[in-house]
């Protein structure tokens, strides 16, 4: 043992006693927990987490602490504006009521489960997600994440194709697991593991000509296309909006060369785009559709895959060819089946819709007077990217608005794109205070890097 036991047992137990206390810590305590934290990091989690974060706040290690209701405060109580919902997981709000009770009830009850019985609330749970989403979605298999979704999802695919190959798209982000890494399109990402998944070939986002071009291509050679996974919305990519008609035309280049679509709606679904799934706003159905972040309220982590009768069938006589341990417990499904319950009784697809449309006519008004700093603002709904010049720029504004107690970030592809996913309940009150911030650090990092210093003339002497 490299420490002794009696430490071991000395600093988990005052570890502990932090967590269960009640009041709020002393002086002496947060010190103690920020220096462990820190050094804890740099010696045992990743140092290269402290250098990021030197770069996008002045007070680099800042230890989060408690939630509020859409913020959340940090060890030493500054209170930060959550503009970045934990890249899109807090949909519901921060600790929403129902979805906490649900699983502070289930956790008195039992917290996992024996994998032998039948588990009620993942048979619950499956039954409602079947009930949001579009057309003929029915079989849901639940994992802890949105990387293992994706996983399953291009393994059914393969299974019911009998086919090996994708297609992605460009900028997409779809996990960094094997399998889910050949789809994204990340050279920094893929480069260290290559080769992975053979014949995974990607297309400009938005062309639905080129996708028809490699379908054709490989249809040919006999290099058949098992699935076309696409984001509706690109997320890491840098929230990067389609054409109206480019998911139509996949969906009718997948029926006519028999590849499959699948959607991966971990970020833009659960209502964050205006509607509960962005593939609804252009009446798309996929054939498989991959879900996460969001669709554990915030509380608990869960990812799914779901697909319709045709595809799943190839899991009936062997429904052990894809399991997990953990994946389907029933803290999480409580927590789904709560977090589906708010979603419809407050509306928040809708509200996203309004509040989105509110946000964004905002930016766009700050944009149109910076329009050297802030080159573009799109999304939908509460799904928003924020364009700067440089990677350097995008940096600057995340730091100056973490300053100011307002928190987003920058996407995995880059750091000139900022995010904006905040939870579907922000009030507008929420939205003017986040434009009263984003509007005077426009103005101080415009004034440094594009308005005209000019030169005071010096009078002539006689």
């Amino acid at each position: 043992m490299k420490v002794a036991a009696q430490d071991i047992l000395k600093e988990s137990e005052k570890t502990l006693g932090l967590i269960a206390k009640h009041d709020p810590l002393t002086e002496e305590e947060r010190a103690w927990l920020t220096d462990k934290t820190a050094t804890y990091y740099a010696e045992h989690v990743n140092p290269g987490i402290l250098e990021y974060r030197k770069s996008v706040s002045t007070d680099y290690i800042s230890v989060e602490w408690a939630d509020g209701d859409n913020s959340f405060t940090d060890i030493n109580g500054k209170k930060y504006l959550d503009l970045l919902g934990g890249y899109g997981i807090f949909n519901v709000g921060h600790r929403h009521p129902k979805v906490v009770d649900a699983v502070s009830h289930q956790l008195k009850r039992q917290a996992l489960h024996s994998q032998e019985l039948l588990e009620p609330f993942r048979a619950i749970l499956a039954k409602l997600v079947r009930d949001i989403t579009p057309g003929d979605l029915q079989f849901s298999f639940f994992g802890n994440s949105g990387a293992e979704a994706v996983e399953g999802a291009m393994k059914i695919a393969m299974l019911h194709t009998g086919r090996k190959s994708f297609v992605a798209a460009v900028s997409g982000f779809h996990g960094k697991t094997l399998g889910a890494l050949s789809a994204t399109a990340k050279a920094k990402f893929r480069q260290p593991f290559l080769p992975i998944l053979p014949d995974c070939y990607h297309a400009p986002y938005g062309d639905a000509d080129y996708i028809e071009s490699i379908l054709k291509s490989a249809d040919e050679v006999g290099n058949d296309i098992a699935g076309v996974i696409l984001e509706p919305i690109q997320g890491e990519g840098g929230i990067n909006v389609p054409p109206d008609d480019y998911f139509p035309r996949v969906r009718e280049l997948c029926d006519r060369y028999g590849a499959l679509l699948i959607a991966d709606e971990v970020q833009t679904g659960m209502g964050r785009t205006g509607k509960m799934f962005c593939v609804d706003h252009w009446g798309v159905v996929p054939d498989i559709m991959c879900l996460g972040k969001a669709l554990g309220g915030g509380v608990m982590p869960i990812g799914a895959f779901v697909s319709n009768k045709t595809v799943w069938e190839q899991l009936f006589p062997e429904p052990w060819l894809h399991s997990t341990t953990f994946g389907g417990n029933p803290l999480a499904c409580v927590a789904a089946i709560a977090n589906i319950h708010v979603l419809l009784d407050e509306k928040l697809p809708e509200r996203a819709e309004k509040m989105g449309g509110e946000m964004i006519a905002k930016l766009r008004a700050l944009r149109r007077r910076f329009p050297k700093l802030c080159l573009d603002i799109r999304g939908k709904g509460l799904m928003i990217g924020m364009e700067f010049p440089t990677d350097a720029i995008g940096y600057e504004i995340s730091k100056a608005l973490f300053d100011r107690g307002v928190l987003v970030a920058g996407t995995l592809f880059n750091a000139k794109t900022i995010r904006i996913e905040p939870p579907l309940t922000i009030t507008s009150q929420e939205i003017t205070q986040a434009i009263e911030a984003i509007e005077k650090v426009f103005k101080e990092v415009n004034a440094k890097h594009f308005e005209t210093r000019r030169t005071p003339v010096r009078k002539a002497t006689a």
